[in-house]
């Protein structure tokens, strides 16, 4: 794979407090946001004309799932392509725990295997609850930041009020990173279109 501007590891949360409906409802939205005109704008406009991407699926201590490996995205039609694969993936870790400290450490190895060379790291980690099994994240998010990855979260507020300030505290890390919230996952879609646009870019968004 030659040189990417940005390489992407979309990390999503499959555990059992995301039910069938809004599994699908995420996937669908993320599918919609790579569709969306300005993001594959953006993935154009960078000095390589290209973004790395990759979509991990996790759930409890040892359930981490590669759903569709790196993909290079240079095109219209292979970041359409890649929508649809990822509007399509099936649901291959079972539902349980929320691991996230396990999931954040598998989106880490996924980015050690990136078979080109990135200007940045990012990890975007997407979820509805906080942690409660296995390895804790800020540790994992620490390790990611000095090994020169962006972590970034988008927390689902539908179950945990409070999560954003979790994510805050103990996921995010590395140079830019933020954490965006959603009340639902029916907003999902816009949430991530705007998450997906603002790792791509590289900086904040102008309102």
């Amino acid at each position: 794979m030659e040189k990417v501007d940005l390489a992407l590891c979309l990390a999503v949360d499959a555990s059992s407090s995301v039910d069938y409906d809004e599994f699908g409802l995420m996937l669908g939205g993320t599918a919609a946001a790579l569709r969306d005109e300005s993001v594959q704008a953006a993935i154009s406009a960078g000095r390589h004309g290209a973004v790395a991407i990759c979509l991990l699926m996790w759930s409890g201590q040892g359930a981490q799932a590669v759903a569709l490996p790196w993909t290079r995205l240079d095109s219209p039609a292979a970041t359409a392509a890649f929508a649809d694969a990822v509007e399509n993936a099936p649901r291959l870790v079972p539902a349980g725990a929320t691991a996230l400290g396990e999931g954040m450490a598998a989106g880490l190895a996924l980015l050690g295997t990136l078979p080109a060379e990135a200007s940045r790291l990012v990890m975007d980690v997407s979820g509805d609850g906080r942690h409660n099994q296995g390895r804790s994240p800020g540790p994992v998010r620490d390790i990611g930041v000095a090994a020169g990855v962006t972590i970034n979260a988008l927390a689902v507020l539908n179950e945990e009020p409070d999560l954003l300030d979790h994510y805050r505290a103990e996921v995010i890390g590395g140079p830019g990173s933020f954490a965006m919230h959603t009340p639902d996952y029916a907003a999902f879609a816009e949430a991530i279109r705007q998450k997906l646009l603002r790792e791509i870019v590289g900086q904040p968004l102008v309102a």
